[in-house]
């Protein structure tokens, strides 16, 4: 019997641990998509408490608690920071086999250096401990946080109407570099008409302009773009239920940019063609910057109508959804290339029942100009555990190239969230390490150089050269 979670935790074999502890382990992070607040990378946040560094804003633990039986008041109510803690270390020993086990360990242990199991005995002991450094170490700040996981890079999600104050006023030091990426959901939700109209209103303001047409609103974009770019921005993410390629005409899409604006609820078809049109457009906009565009579709959000008024979006309440994309998907893809619009474009989706398709999609759309330019992302929000990230890894090398990937992201609020790189890369070394020891990739001149050069470029190389960052 292993001990649990020792120095080679999930390395199988020697290769393995070599592969990890000598080419992944030091590599720097790049975290090329997540939820982290600039405001608190910017100001060097320190905590109050390991409650508000570790159960703030962390979805995932919330749904475990809710499922394990816990009132919301002692999840996201004004339960006391020590209630909570104890609610959550009475959930984590029936966490067993959820990746929630693992993570909630490796934080402990690599940023606490706990690495006693917490449990409802150990509960208070811990809490003071993390407490106790979260006040009195320096170095137990968002910013020294981050040092810590050796973070390179974090990109932000932000939308057109932020005015980035946050990432103008940081000033990294020994820090991360803080770039802000463009996230224009809420410019093609006209599915919901006032609150579309009032969205546009923040437009306009932000881009000190008066937005009275379909073309004024395509202006003001262009502007926000631009100035995101003056930020340092040279990405963009989509969060998409799906993919929209409905044809339309631009009289259509002016219209019903109009009766939206008049207040007008669109038909499901108008909107369908809204959306199409104006993914269209962000996708030429990123072309002419020389962005990547990053798409993560495929979430069933806010199911809970009830929670959802009384605490809001993305607290818990979002699931795998289930849509046939792979043809929309094909003929935005395909009419972007035609055009000569299609731009580096990484492609997430949350359901693995899309991981082949998506795959060999990625395969239709390089064109030898960049070496990966068609991205299939890491497994992501239900999907990065073990077992999605083996899927993933294991669909891309039979259908794609394994040695172009990108790697892993946080897609985090949790400045916590870092260790799920190393989960990553551990999963990595130890799928190429017994892959060896079965004699299917072989290890010696040539190839052993490749292979422990392919391991540092998936953790850090790729995405430091394919996100130019």
């Amino acid at each position: 019997m292993k001990a649990f979670m020792n120095e080679n935790f999930l390395l199988e074999t020697d290769v393995a641990q070599e592969l990890y502890h000598r080419h992944a382990a030091p590599q720097p992070i790049i975290d090329y998509h997540c939820h982290l607040d600039p405001a608190m990378v910017a100001e060097d946040h320190r905590f109050r408490s390991i409650t508000e560094l570790w159960l703030g804003g962390d979805h995932y633990k919330w749904r475990a608690m809710r499922t394990n039986g816990v009132p919301e008041r002692l999840i996201t109510g004004d339960a006391s920071d020590w209630e909570k803690f104890e609610a959550w270390a009475a959930t984590v020993p029936y966490c067993l086999r959820n990746p929630l086990y693992h993570w909630a360990h490796l934080e402990l242990r690599t940023a606490f250096g706990i690495d006693k199991c917490l449990n409802p005995e150990t509960a208070r002991e811990i809490f003071d401990a993390c407490n106790d450094r979260l006040q009195h170490d320096p170095d137990f700040t968002a910013q020294g946080l981050m040092r810590k996981y050796n973070v390179e890079v974090v990109c932000t999600t932000d939308d057109p109407v932020d005015d980035l104050r946050h990432h103008q006023a940081y000033r990294p030091g020994s820090g991360p570099r803080m770039l802000p990426a463009w996230r224009p959901d809420k410019a093609m939700a006209v599915e919901e008409p006032a609150r579309f109209r009032d969205y546009v209103s923040r437009l306009g303001a932000a881009a000190d302009t008066d937005i009275r047409s379909f073309s004024d609103f395509i202006d003001a974009l262009q502007r926000r773009h631009d100035f995101f770019h003056a930020q340092g921005s040279r990405l963009s993410d989509h969060g998409l239920e799906e993919f929209y390629a409905e044809p339309y005409s631009d009289t259509e899409i002016a219209i019903s940019f109009n009766n939206v604006m008049r207040g007008r609820q669109l038909s499901d078809s108008e909107v369908r063609k809204f959306k199409s049109a104006m993914l269209y457009i962000f996708a030429v906009q990123d072309a002419e910057a020389g962005w990547v565009q990053q798409y993560h579709y495929g979430a069933l959000r806010n199911n809970n109508s009830r929670m959802m008024r009384a605490i809001g979006p993305d607290t818990g309440f979002d699931s795998i959804g289930q849509w046939h994309t792979a043809r929309s998907m094909a003929r935005f893809l395909d009419l972007l290339e035609g055009e000569g619009h299609l731009t580096k474009t990484n492609l997430n989706n949350l359901n693995p029942a899309d991981n082949e398709m998506v795959a060999t999609m990625i395969g239709n759309f390089q064109d030898g100009s960049v070496a990966g330019k068609i991205q299939w992302g890491s497994g992501w929000w239900f999907l990065d555990q073990k077992d999605g990230m083996e899927r993933q890894m294991n669909t891309l090398s039979l259908l794609g190239l394994l040695s172009r990937f990108v790697g892993m992201l946080t897609d985090s609020r949790s400045f916590l969230s870092y260790p799920r790189h190393e989960y990553f890369r551990r999963t990595l070394c130890n799928l190429l390490g017994n892959d060896i020891e079965q004699g299917l990739i072989p290890f010696t001149g040539f190839e052993e150089k490749r292979v422990r050069q392919m391991v540092e470029d998936i953790c850090y190389g790729n995405a430091k050269m394919y996100f130019g960052l």
